[in-house]
């Protein structure tokens, strides 16, 4: 017992040097800062969430009791629930009674478990990434004058550092950072997490801790309320006020969840194709380094929503039934 604490608290301590290295200013402190989740997760998969949560809490009063009581809340917000709750996600499941053989009744069957599916994983990421972003936006002011205002001195200080005679052009393109910065900054969240969940589960298999089998992602879906929210998002985006920018960073999240499952489906759609690897990194390479193709994958992943693109795929693909003789 004293063993696997001490595996939470190495995880909760590796976490938070990780959150803190930030204050530095190191430019390898922004890539350690949005891999902190990783340890956290690694042991609430590997050994369980309740591990999980007791590095979290140590971590969080560690940082509280050093730097303060605002770092003590980013740390819970931001890293310690995600990791511990999505952690507890990927080990969820529940049996399932196997249905036994008419012709061997007597022979017992192994109930079957069925894991908590990878698309709801995906819209509870995107759901942290809503929080962790507004509650990042609310601690420069309760309403969207104020919010706005704080983040266009706080870009414009940082260009007229770099740039000292800046002009008014300088000034056109902080509004309109300002303007894209919540929903770009609820994309970094989401992706991050993304990440950190991934090389999570890619870390405990590898060492053979992972308790479930490894998921076969191109069959990941999000729940069909879900094009529902992001229309009602959207439509909100239009309106004014605080109000617009939670639905913008909504939308945000919810586009980047549409982008991964189109992403999916291309996985799938690519199974006839001999050169599929060369297509499907290319593919990725585009992404990576332009970013703007993404947008193919959100249509992507949208039109399989709508028009069931995998399904129709995959029953094509099937063998015709045996002639009955």
């Amino acid at each position: 017992m004293m063993v696997f604490g001490l595996i939470a608290l190495i995880a909760g301590a590796a976490s938070a040097l990780m959150f803190a290295s930030i204050v530095s200013g190191a430019l390898i402190s922004l890539v350690l800062f949005y891999l902190a989740p990783l340890p956290l997760m690694v042991a609430a998969i590997g050994w369980g969430p309740f591990y999980a949560s007791l590095g979290g809490i140590a971590a969080a009063v560690g940082l509280g009791a050093i730097f303060g009581l605002p770092y003590c809340i980013a740390f819970a917000v931001t890293i310690a629930l995600p990791a511990w709750w999505l952690g507890h996600l990927v080990l969820l499941g529940r049996h399932v009674a196997g249905v036994t053989p008419a012709v061997d009744v007597a022979a017992p069957t192994e109930p079957e478990i069925e894991w908590y599916p990878v698309g709801r994983i995906m819209l509870w990421i995107a759901g942290f990434a809503v929080l962790t972003t507004l509650a990042a936006l609310l601690t420069l002011g309760t309403d969207a004058d104020t919010i706005t205002a704080t983040l266009h001195r706080g870009l414009m200080r940082i260009l007229r550092a770099s740039d000292p005679q800046a002009t008014g052009e300088a000034d056109q393109f902080i509004d309109a950072l300002v303007r894209i910065a919540p929903a770009a900054a609820a994309i970094v969240s989401m992706m991050t997490l993304t990440l950190n969940l991934w090389l999570s589960a890619k870390v405990t298999a590898t060492s053979g801790r992972l308790r479930r089998p490894w998921p076969d992602l191109k069959t990941a879906e999000l729940p069909a309320m879900t094009l529902a929210v992001l229309c009602i998002a959207l439509a909100f985006c239009f309106t004014g006020g605080l109000l617009a920018i939670v639905a913008q960073i909504t939308t945000a999240a919810l586009m980047m969840a549409y982008a991964l499952t189109g992403f999916a489906v291309l996985h799938t759609l690519t199974l006839a194709l001999k050169s599929r690897t060369f297509w499907l990194g290319s593919t990725y390479a585009v992404v990576v380094v332009f970013g703007w193709p993404v947008i193919a994958m959100v249509i992507l992943g949208l039109a399989d929503a709508v028009f069931g693109f995998r399904e129709r795929f995959l029953r094509n693909r099937q063998p015709p039934p045996l002639p009955i003789s």
